[in-house]
Formats: structure tokens, C-alpha cells, sequence
């Protein structure tokens, strides 16, 4: 799954990576973005497309209609979403992306967590696959987004079975097309997915269990991890 993710780079530095795929209606700001630990029922810059321009707009992390009963949902699984109740109308008109320089997950042993940080080798900028409830310039209240996953392989399966569905540059602006068909974003998915292989993780402080925290370090790697 995905509970947590860093979003500290300026806005910038994940556009570069878009250059040239589609138009833009986005300011330009190289000030960093600075958040070391968000969390669901935050809002978050989320990428999407409209007006046949790119733009970034602060959404709530979650997502709950106005028939669910119970707290927003966070994650969608890539295996069933597109077909599913709750989320095939986001699947086929809210496709989004989060921009992120990686993510925390936690190793389970026994009664002990530890965290941990996932990114990219090189640290090259992010981009998970979202859907949620569009447009987002006029948002409802906890109808919001949510991070679509998808199923830990390798070694990453270690820390947990379930990972954010990390797209590759080239395939941002397709995925967020409104002419993608649905078919074709469940291709995408698949395809366009970037390779686990390309990650590498590390322990880090467990203050990243409080959204309170968010100092620089909670990024960086201890030497002491509980397991």
C-alpha cells in the first residue's frame, strides 16, 4: 500500500521530466515543495489534465462518496479498480498522477514496525498513478483521490506485498488524456509501470509515524533499525 510520501522538490523538478508531452497552465515555481511526510486526509498537488492543459491542483488524499459510511479510502488496487463499483467512474474520468520522490512503508516483525524509505536508484522524480473524483478545481468535500497500487514483487515484497503503481515519465501524459481509453490506461498500468528494480530503500527514523513530523532527516538512514 501507500500511507505516506515525500514531496519535497520544487514543482520543477517533476515538470522537467514532462517537458514537451502536453502544454502546461501551471506557474512556474522553483521553490521546493518541502513536505517530508504526507498524509492521507492532506492535500496534496496532484497532476491532471483539462482545458487541454496540464495543472496542479491541491486535492484531498482519500476518497468517500456520499454513500460509503466509513473513512476515506486512500489506495486502489490496479487489478480490480477499473471495474469496480467504487471506482470505475475515477478510472475512466479522473485519471491523476501525485507527484513524489519516493514513499515510506513499514517491516512487519512480530509486534515490531520499522520504516522505511523507497526511491528511486538514481533519485530521479516520481510519478504515481492516481484516480479520483474530477474536476478538481472544484472539489467536494472527502471526494478527493487515491493512489492506485499495485503487487510488490522481489525484494521489495520484504518490507510489504503492495507498492504504488509508479508510472515512467513518458507515459504521464497518456495516462492523463481524457481520449485514453480505459482499455488503454489498464495498458498503461501495465506497461508503462516502472521496473521494482529500479528502487532501493533504507531504514529511517520511526518519528515518520507522526504526520507531526516533518524535518528533513526523517528521510535519511539510521543505523539501528528494530528489525
Amino acid at each position: 500500500m501507500c500511507g505516506r510520501f515525500t514531496q519535497i522538490q520544487s514543482r520543477e523538478a517533476w515538470l522537467s521530466a514532462l517537458e514537451g508531452q502536453a502544454e502546461r497552465s501551471i506557474a512556474w515555481d522553483e521553490q521546493p515543495i518541502g513536505r517530508y511526510n504526507v498524509a492521507p486526509g492532506s492535500n496534496v498537488l496532484l497532476l491532471n489534465y483539462r482545458d487541454e492543459a496540464l495543472h496542479l491542483d491541491p486535492v484531498f488524499w482519500g476518497y468517500a462518496p456520499p454513500w460509503w459510511h466509513k473513512a476515506p479510502l486512500i489506495n486502489a488496487r490496479v487489478e480490480t479498480a477499473a471495474e469496480s463499483k467504487m471506482f470505475r467512474p475515477l478510472w475512466q474520468h479522473g485519471r491523476a498522477v501525485v507527484m513524489a520522490d519516493g514513499w515510506y512503508e513499514w517491516k512487519r516483525d512480530g509486534a515490531k514496525k520499522q520504516p522505511y524509505y523507497i526511491y528511486q536508484r538514481q533519485h530521479q522524480p516520481l510519478f504515481f498513478a492516481a484516480i479520483g473524483h474530477a474536476p478538481y478545481a472544484r472539489q467536494q468535500e472527502k471526494e478527493g483521490f487515491v493512489i492506485v497500487t499495485a503487487a510488490s514483487d522481489r525484494g521489495m515484497v520484504d518490507l510489504h506485498d503492495r507498492r504504488p503503481l509508479v508510472l515512467e515519465a513518458q507515459a504521464v501524459s497518456e495516462w492523463l488524456h481524457p481520449d485514453t481509453s480505459t482499455e488503454r490506461a489498464r495498458e498503461l498500468a501495465e506497461e508503462a509501470a516502472m521496473d521494482p528494480q529500479q528502487f532501493h530503500w533504507h531504514p529511517v527514523s520511526r518519528d515518520v509515524g507522526s504526520p507531526r513530523h516533518q524535518q528533513p532527516d526523517l528521510v535519511e538512514e539510521i543505523a539501528d533499525p528494530l528489525c
